[in-house]
């Protein structure tokens, strides 16, 4: 199959979970023998470092799509663009992710191209955004539920939204997590001087949503010699950055900025414990990495964080500090628990590999015949299916 996939940043990137679930699903689709094609954005990276502009990334085609600085109508133009690129792309399946991005996904519908959409979270629920943004990103939401040949949704939470809302069927099809092996502390201890279980980890976008003020406010309510680590860039949100950062006045809390690579998992690897106290979320990477990685952890009452770390994890009440003081006083006074049995769980059910198969049957509804694989695909030009719709549909053979 033709697939292209829009909505992400860019790739090869973790600047957040759209990122990497658009990078995990198409280098697999290609190894597959799919051909896959990203849309990637131009404008700056989280962590104020330059990007690259890459044509290809392990067998995935990249098309760089130009944009505003501007944060916010940087994601509305990238949108616009890039749908109207794809549709000169035949492509058997376009793929929209994100409630942004979703606003142009009535384009490719109206041209008889087959498209799917992820929600990867209800976004316009995010505090940072306001006013015409978070209009944008209801319409955007509202286009999907109405023009998505297919709808995937992170939680069961949201397909429920969804069902509710727009009378809209959707299909759940979580992300994945892609683990390294065991890190001991050698680039942290270097930099920051952080030794195996000696600090508590966030690693997050530091936006107000994921509820950083919480956890610092917390954590300085609390008589312990451990380390707060805060590890994140910053999207679209200076301003609660420098918010975070006037709070932060402890010799205790430490900021790392971005990190990725090594230095990402062996924070993971060595943290007393992962504390993700969101008060908006899709379905968490960074959690589900956190606890394949044995991190004990504990996030907000939340459905889409709560119903990931089930049993196997601890919960507090959303946005409630005294709560949250509680339970990081309760974990650390308790020694440390064994999490072999979390860590089998979360990668039993959490399959990059079976999220990418389930995702690839979902464009073969449209693409494949109920009998087989179709021998020939069809290659008819945007001006040719608006003029004989009727035609196309005789020589798909379906």
């Amino acid at each position: 199959m033709k697939i292209a996939m829009i909505g992400h940043k860019r790739i090869p990137s973790r600047e957040g979970g759209v990122e990497i679930v658009v990078e995990e699903l198409a280098t697999r689709m290609v190894e597959k023998g799919h051909s896959v094609t990203v849309y990637n954005r131009k404008g700056k990276h989280v962590s104020g470092g330059k990007t690259v502009n890459l044509k290809e990334y392990k067998g995935v085609k990249i098309k760089s799509v130009p944009t505003f600085e501007n944060g916010k109508l940087n994601a509305i133009v990238y949108s616009v663009i890039a749908t109207f690129l794809a549709l000169f792309g035949r492509y058997d399946v376009i793929h929209i992710h994100a409630e942004g991005p979703c606003s142009m996904i009535w384009l490719p519908h109206l041209f008889g191209i087959h498209t799917v959409a992820t929600i990867h979270g209800l976004d316009w629920q995010r505090a940072k955004w306001g006013g015409f943004a978070t209009k944008f990103l209801k319409f955007g939401e509202k286009t999907a539920a109405k023009y998505a040949d297919e709808l995937i949704v992170l939680s069961e939470g949201t397909r429920d939204y969804f069902k509710k809302t727009y009378g809209r069927e959707t299909v759940f099809i979580p992300n994945g997590i892609d683990v390294q092996n065991e890190k001991k502390a050698d680039i942290i201890t270097k930099k920051y001087g952080l030794e195996k279980d000696g600090y508590i980890l966030f690693l997050a976008r530091i936006v107000p949503e994921k509820g950083l003020h919480y956890l610092i406010d917390a954590f300085m309510q609390t008589d312990t010699d451990k380390k707060l680590v805060i590890a994140g860039g910053v999207s679209h949100s200076g301003e609660y950055a420098k918010q975070i950062h006037d709070m932060a006045k402890d010799d205790r809390i430490i900021f790392t900025g971005f990190v990725e690579g090594d230095e990402l998992w062996e924070l993971y690897y060595n943290c007393r414990m992962y504390v993700l106290p969101s008060d908006v979320e899709g379905m968490p990477i960074s959690l589900l990495e956190a606890m394949a990685c044995g991190c004990e952890c504990i996030v907000s009452d939340i459905d889409t964080a709560k119903n990931v770390v089930g049993e196997y994890g601890y919960t507090f009440k959303k946005s409630d500090v005294n709560d949250l003081k509680n339970k990081l006083c309760e974990i650390l006074g308790k020694p440390k628990a064994d999490k072999a049995e979390q860590i089998e769980y979360v990668k039993n059910n959490y399959s990059w590999d079976e999220i990418t198969d389930r995702t690839l049957e979902l464009y073969k509804r449209f693409v494949l015949c109920q009998k087989g694989e179709l021998n020939e695909k069809k290659n008819f030009t945007v001006r040719q299916k608006c003029i004989d719709i009727f035609a196309y549909s005789n020589n798909k053979n379906i």
